[in-house]
């Protein structure tokens, strides 16, 4: 994941070495210290038993475990850090058996997905007593943890770091825009990030203003639900569904676009955001945006400040703040302006780099 990929290469004192199940797209993530760790040929089976018969799908096997010691000791690692709480959990023999200290990172979903399962929770707290340190994203995913019965002394918030010198500050011109406004929204096609909302607050906004136009940047699993949704709304000949594109192609869509859009929702499984990435990368170019009070994103947004938030799920007041803020430019330069200073002085990953070697270098000293 692009996020995490950013957070290893930007490390300087701590040399990192990756374990993975396999690697895709070598030449967009270029990286040599890579060990492979496939899953076992009867992964799934194990899988379908464990998760219809015994309800622990987070087992791991003796030989995947045998392979995960050997490149620990191979590489003589001195800390291990394993992103997301769920692969945690699948690797809990493998932090009980090893003597040197464990950190988990949780991003999002990891706190909330399969929670409501008791023999999962049950793992997840034995994870969460057997790591050294816990890792967070945001105040919101830090009280989750705590409700999960971590003890609230070893967790730590490690924010997302976004490279600002790929997206330096533009100002928009707001009162040109209003012949044709220009809004996106970026991300995964998946249900937490309200996109629903945001095509129903754009027919409403387009009754007003005509020619605007909304890029929907992303792939994932509502693809043809989304766009059934826009040709009945009647807006399909407005709306631009771009599918995949690299880093490079959505730096130019935002600085093509006046406006950000990211209603984020708790989805129907319990998966919640994090702090978006793409909402801190388009702050950091001069968006303005308008997002939810969901998860994380209200400590990265004040609302009417460094950006707008509504309640989820609620399009009639996403719209009406959209069509408040197209008669008022200078509203719309000032929370743009604020918005990007939050991302410089919060979420640089320069700065957030140089946090998390802080922080292996004290936990390898313990």
């Amino acid at each position: 994941m692009l996020h995490i990929y950013r957070q290893i290469t930007g490390l300087e004192r701590c040399i990192p070495v990756v374990i993975a199940q396999k690697r895709e797209q070598a030449g967009r993530y270029p990286f040599d210290q890579i060990h492979m760790a496939p899953k076992p040929a009867t992964h799934f089976l194990r899988r379908f038993w464990f998760r219809q018969l015994r309800n622990a799908p987070w087992q791991i096997s003796d030989g995947e475990l045998r392979a995960l010691q050997s490149i620990l000791r191979k590489t003589d690692a001195r800390l291990l850090h394993i992103y997301f709480g769920q692969i945690a959990v699948h690797l809990l023999p493998l932090i009980r058996a090893w003597k040197k200290p464990s950190i988990v990172s949780f991003h999002g979903a990891d706190v909330t997905v399969d929670m409501n399962k008791p023999a999962y929770r049950e793992a997840t707290r034995q994870m969460l007593d057997a790591v050294k340190l816990v890792l967070v994203r945001s105040e919101s995913l830090r009280r989750a943890v705590i409700h999960l019965g971590c003890d609230e002394k070893k967790i730590e918030i490690q924010r997302t770091g976004i490279p600002l010198e790929e997206f330096p500050f533009c100002e928009r011109n707001f009162v040109a825009a209003a012949t044709e406004w220009r809004f996106l929204q970026a991300g995964r096609l998946i249900e937490k990030k309200g996109l629903p909302v945001t095509l129903r607050a754009f027919a409403v906004f387009l009754e007003r203003h005509p020619n605007a136009n909304l890029t929907i940047a992303g792939e994932g699993p509502l693809l043809s639900q989304l766009q059934n949704l826009a040709r009945d709304l009647n807006i399909d000949g407005r709306v631009s569904f771009t599918g995949f594109v690299s880093q490079e192609q959505l730096r130019k869509i935002y600085y093509a676009s006046h406006i950000f859009l990211h209603p984020s929702q708790t989805g129907h499984d319990g998966n919640q955001e994090g702090i978006p990435n793409s909402m801190l990368e388009a702050m950091a170019s001069g968006l303005p945006v308008f997002a939810t009070r969901h998860g994380g994103i209200p400590e990265a947004i004040e609302n009417g400040v460094s950006g707008v938030l509504v309640p989820e799920r609620d399009h009639e007041k996403l719209a009406a703040a959209l069509l408040d803020a197209a008669r008022d430019p200078g509203f719309l330069s000032r929370i743009a302006r604020n918005g990007a200073e939050i991302v410089r002085k919060n979420f640089d990953l320069r700065a957030q780099a140089q946090g998390l070697e802080e922080i292996y270098l004290r936990t390898m000293q313990v």
